[in-house]
């Protein structure tokens, strides 16, 4: 059977249709669905596309920030209110990629790609899921990573998450060999809340160093309740491994992501990047 392409009027329309037909893709921005057509790995079923305004809609006016999974990258580098997303949003391929590419659809970018998600991991984002035609509801961004790692189906109709107090509570920084839209040889996310001068419920994302975005548990344990301070930012760095397996492709093998995280990471904590 060859592709077809269906399109959807609302977002329960288009969760419906993929939850009738196993097989069916969401097509957003296109950059992961169309390569996988053009290099000939998909050759049939259905592609589903969403129409619906909704899908591509920001809302940025106050402390919590929701951004639909069809809003492109070059979007959220338009949109002043996001600058916390900035950084991330531009460490994304070039301008046609950012053109085309979106929030939800970096959420499925495999490793080592799916740098946005890195920092919607940090931030504590929750994602809008559809299953069917019921209602949405929030899913924590670990939750859905997991259940995307088992190959569960389901459609993101957005994300959501809290402002940072501050500016400088959130850094981000990409590392690749090819600047400034090459494929990460990691990537992180820190987002370090505090007052009195301490970090409180500190969140560090790596992406990269796991078949998914994972949460650096062992550095937010490091930093909680610390001054951001040079004791501080070693106990980071002496935990930055814990949790990881990164693999070994073309960009960099295992064992150069873990030699050079550490370092990394302590740059990225040490200041802004």
């Amino acid at each position: 059977m060859p592709l077809d392409l269906r399109s959807a009027a609302t977002m329960a329309e288009a969760a419906g249709i993929l939850a009738a037909d196993r097989g069916a893709r969401l097509i957003s921005g296109g950059t992961l669905v169309m390569r996988d057509v053009n290099e000939g790995r998909l050759t049939d079923g259905t592609l589903v596309r969403v129409l619906d305004p909704a899908y591509r809609q920001i809302q940025a006016s106050g402390s919590r920030i929701e951004l639909g999974a069809g809003v492109t990258l070059a979007a959220v580098l338009a949109e002043r209110e996001l600058a916390v997303l900035h950084p991330a949003a531009r460490s994304v391929g070039g301008p046609a990629i950012r053109n085309m590419a979106t929030v939800g659809g970096n959420l499925f970018a495999e490793t080592p790609y799916g740098d946005f998600t890195v920092a919607l991991l940090a931030l504590d984002a929750q994602v809008m899921v559809l299953a069917g035609y019921g209602a949405a509801r929030a899913v924590p961004m670990e939750e859905f990573l997991a259940a995307r790692a088992r190959g569960e189906q389901r459609l993101v109709v957005a994300v959501h998450f809290t402002r940072p107090q501050s500016p400088a509570d959130f850094r981000f920084k990409k590392v690749s060999r090819v600047k400034p839209k090459g494929v990460s040889i990691l990537s992180i996310a820190v987002h370090l809340p505090g007052s009195t001068g301490r970090i409180g419920q500190a969140r560090v994302a790596y992406g990269a160093m796991a078949a998914t975005p994972i949460r650096a548990r062992g550095v937010e344990r490091a930093l909680d309740g610390r001054a951001l301070d040079a004791a501080a930012i070693a106990a980071a760095r002496n935990a930055a491994l814990e949790g990881v397996s990164p693999a070994t492709d073309a960009v960099a093998s295992d064992w150069y992501r873990r030699e050079v995280l550490p370092v990394h990471l302590a740059r990225l904590l040490a200041g802004p990047v």
